[in-house]
C-alpha cells in the first residue's frame, strides 16, 4: 500500500504544480474559449487542464518504472508504452478540440484509434468474470475492448459540465476500484500483489486530487475534453486489466456476487455518466441532431433546473456514485444481507437529498401564498 500511496502523492503534487503553470500561461497569453449557451460559468475560463493532468500521469508512470516495487508490472513494457501513447494521443486530440472545436467525427475517429492501440497491444478483455467465460477470438476481444473504451471515454466526457464534477466522480469511483483491485491482487497473488490496474488507479487518484483545488467551484481552470477523455481512457484501462486477466472466482468463495465485480464495478462507478450518455444520444437522435451535438439537456443541467445549486448538483453525482460503487465493493467483504442494509439506508438518504429542492420550493410557495392571504 505504501508504494501506491507514494505514487498517488507524487501524481497529485506534479498535477497541482503543472495545473498552476498551465493556468498562468493561459492567462498570460489569453488562451480562452468563448462562453457557450450551455455553459454554467459566466466568465472566460481556460480549458487546458487536461494537459496538466497528462503531465502528472506521464511523470508518475515514469517514476513508478524507476521504483523496484513495480518491477513485475514493468517486466513487459509493451502495455505500459501502449497506455502512454494512447493517453498522449487522446490528450492531444482533446487539447486541439478545446482550442479549435474539432468536428465530432474526427474526435470519435481518434477515440477509436486510441482504443485500438490499447487493444492491439494486449490491454483488452480476454475473459469475462462469469464462470471464466473466454471471449471467442482475438478479433472479438479487440472489438469488445474498443467499444467499451470508447463508451467509457464519452460517458465521462458527457458529464463534464460543472465545476469539480468529473474530477470528483472519477476520484470517488477510482478510490473504490483501487481498493477492490488491491485486495483482489493480494488474495490471488499473496507473494506479489503489484499490478497494472492498481497502479493506474493510484495515478488517477493523485491526478484528480492535484487538479481539484483549481477546478472546485468557482473553477479557475477546466479540464476540457483533453482531461475528461484522458480520465475515461485510464479508468477503462484499469478496469479492462482486471476484467481480462484475473478470474475473481479465485479470490473468494463467500458468494457468487464477487465473481461479477470486475464486470459490475466499473459500470456501477459510471452509472450516472452512462445514463446521461444514453439519454443524450436518444434525445439528440430523436431531434434529428448528431449524437455528439452539445446541448443543455444533461442530468447536471436538469438538476439545476430542478432547484439544486451548482454545488448541490455536483454533490448529487458524488452521493450516487459513492452509494452504488461502495455497495458493489461491500459484496466483496460483507455478507449480502449487511450490504443490502447499507444500500437501502444510503438509497433513502440519496433520494431525500436529490428531491429535497422540490419540497423546499413547495414549502416556500405555500408560505408566500399564506402570507399574501393574511395581508
Amino acid at each position: 500500500m505504501r508504494a501506491y500511496l507514494t505514487i498517488a502523492f507524487f501524481a497529485a503534487v506534479v498535477t497541482f504544480f503543472a495545473t498552476w503553470a498551465v493556468l498562468r500561461l493561459a492567462r498570460k497569453y489569453g488562451v480562452y474559449t468563448a462562453i457557450r449557451a450551455r455553459d454554467a460559468h459566466k466568465t472566460p475560463t481556460p480549458r487546458l487542464g487536461g494537459a496538466a493532468m497528462f503531465l502528472g500521469f506521464a511523470v508518475s508512470l515514469g517514476l513508478a518504472g524507476l521504483l523496484g516495487w513495480f518491477k513485475s508490472v514493468y517486466s513487459n513494457p509493451t502495455q505500459i508504452i501502449a497506455i502512454f501513447i494512447a493517453a498522449a494521443l487522446i490528450t492531444a486530440i482533446g487539447v486541439l478540440d478545446d482550442l479549435f472545436d474539432l468536428d465530432w467525427t474526427l474526435k470519435l475517429a481518434a477515440q477509436f484509434v486510441t482504443a485500438g492501440i490499447l487493444a492491439w497491444q494486449g490491454v483488452q478483455i480476454v475473459s469475462l468474470p462469469i464462470f471464466g467465460l473466454t471471449i471467442g477470438s482475438f478479433g472479438t476481444s479487440i472489438v469488445v475492448t474498443v467499444f467499451v473504451t470508447v463508451l467509457v471515454m464519452n460517458a465521462v466526457n458527457f458529464i463534464d459540465g460543472l465545476d469539480g464534477l468529473v474530477a470528483g466522480v472519477v476520484l470517488i469511483g477510482t478510490v473504490v476500484f483501487f481498493i477492490y483491485s488491491y485486495f483482489l491482487a493480494q488474495q490471488t497473488s499473496p507473494t506479489n500483489y503489484f499490478n497494472l490496474a492498481s497502479l493506474i488507479s493510484a495515478i488517477v487518484i493523485g491526478v484528480c486530487v492535484g487538479f481539484l483545488p483549481f477546478n472546485w467551484h468557482r473553477a479557475k481552470i477546466f479540464m476540457g475534453d483533453s482531461g475528461a477523455l484522458l480520465l475515461g481512457l485510464l479508468m477503462s484501462t484499469s478496469a479492462l486489466t482486471v476484467t481480462g486477466q484475473i478470474d475473481p472466482e479465485l479470490a473468494t468463495n463467500n458468494s457468487l456476487v464477487p465473481a461479477f465485480l470486475p464486470l459490475i464495478l466499473p459500470l456501477a462507478i459510471l452509472v450516472l455518466p452512462l445514463l446521461d450518455f444514453t439519454l443524450s444520444v436518444i434525445r439528440r437522435l430523436s431531434a434529428g441532431k448528431s449524437p455528439f451535438a452539445a446541448d443543455r439537456g444533461h442530468i447536471h443541467h436538469r438538476l439545476q433546473d430542478f432547484g439544486h445549486t451548482h454545488l448541490g448538483s455536483v454533490l448529487v453525482f458524488y452521493i450516487w456514485t459513492a452509494l452504488i460503487s461502495i455497495t458493489c465493493l461491500l459484496f466483496f467483504f460483507l455478507p449480502a444481507k449487511l450490504t443490502l442494509v447499507f444500500f437501502f439506508v444510503g438509497l433513502a438518504g440519496a433520494l431525500a437529498y436529490t428531491v429535497w429542492p422540490v419540497f423546499s420550493q413547495s414549502r416556500r410557495s405555500e408560505s408566500k401564498v399564506s402570507s399574501r392571504r393574511k395581508s
